[in-house]
């Protein structure tokens, strides 16, 4: 496999809301509105979750994954495909999967007024992280 076009990976970390694609059992797309934040340097996506989503079960069940991000007119559109890892729900505010949240947090909206109240929030609500690496990217980028 060949690595993604950087220039279509490029669109994709000027972006931080797009549409995330799962498989379910039988074979049909499941669709859900997501942010995400992209770290280019680690080549490396995330989304944050619940523990008690359809979509969650569904990467457990079938990792295959992929992000779809259009621009604001439309016609400009990346999906880029990748195999996602879930990290374990949050337990306690200072473990890895909150850390994690918080980069994941920093990524789409950049500071938070107070973390310990986003940390214990994320405890709370059984939040998880999926990762991704893009290992396939196709679309439509202007000329």
């Amino acid at each position: 496999m060949t690595d993604p076009d950087p220039r279509l990976l490029a669109f994709v970390a000027e972006h931080n809301w797009g549409v995330l694609a799962a498989v379910k059992r039988d074979g049909r797309p499941h669709l859900s509105n997501v942010g995400y934040a992209y770290d280019p340097e680690r080549r490396l996506f995330r989304v944050s979750v619940t523990a008690d989503r359809v979509k969650t079960r569904l990467l457990a069940a079938d990792p295959r994954v992929t992000l779809h991000v259009a621009s604001k007119d439309f016609w400009t559109w990346v999906a880029v495909e990748g195999t996602a890892d879930l990290t374990p729900v949050a337990a306690d505010p200072h473990d890895a999967t909150v850390d994690e949240l918080v980069a994941y947090y920093r990524g789409v909206s950049g500071e938070h007024e107070n973390w310990d109240a986003y940390r214990a929030a994320m405890v709370r609500d059984r939040r998880l992280v999926v990762r991704f690496r893009p290992e396939h990217a196709y679309g439509q980028l202007p000329d």
